[in-house]
């Protein structure tokens, strides 16, 4: 039995090194700032590292798809499990269909860093006391577009991602 025939032909890795890039400041809310590594447009998949600010709160959202998530460093909570928090080393899985509003506390010391994966979309709404209203979708395509204005906005210019199995690089 030999080696296996070679299906994807691959002369470099498809890699990206967030210490090489200044990360996106504000990309998804203010407090928070974002790196963004795979952005598959095609099959809806986003995969982040984000540094959250404490007191950072966001809109309540509901998921069509799956969450893995991986806490670095700080601590953070769901509005509707104040008594599960999330710290250094906690992986999460969120099943599609799940509801909460994430949170970060503003006695954290430190920023919390979070590594995800995502697949499908984030569906946001305001808090109550804006009655839950619907306030849109955040998907693998609409952060794509974000992040492309983004990188040129703020000059981020040796920000790179890898997009539906290429590498992207800073216009």
């Amino acid at each position: 039995m030999g080696a296996p025939e070679i299906i994807t032909e691959q002369h470099e890795l498809l890699t990206v090194n967030t210490n090489d890039s200044k990360w996106l400041e504000g990309l998804l809310h203010p407090g928070i700032s974002v790196h963004p590594l795979f952005l598959d447009t095609h099959n809806g998949v986003w995969v982040l590292i984000a540094k959250f600010a404490p007191g950072v709160t966001l809109p309540v959202h509901f998921h069509t798809g799956t969450v893995h998530g991986y806490t670095l460093s700080g601590r953070w909570h769901y509005t509707e499990y104040p008594n599960q928090p999330q710290t250094a080393g906690c992986y999460l899985y969120e099943p599609g269909g799940s509801v909460h509003q994430f949170n970060t506390p503003a006695d954290n010391t430190e920023e919390t860093v979070l590594f995800m994966v995502v697949t499908g979309a984030n569906i946001n709404f305001a808090g109550p006391e804006q009655n839950g209203a619907y306030m849109g979708v955040m998907d693998a395509g609409w952060i794509k577009s974000l992040v492309d204005r983004m990188i040129t906005d703020q000059r981020a210019d040796r920000m790179n991602y890898i997009s539906a199995g290429m590498p992207t690089y800073a216009r």
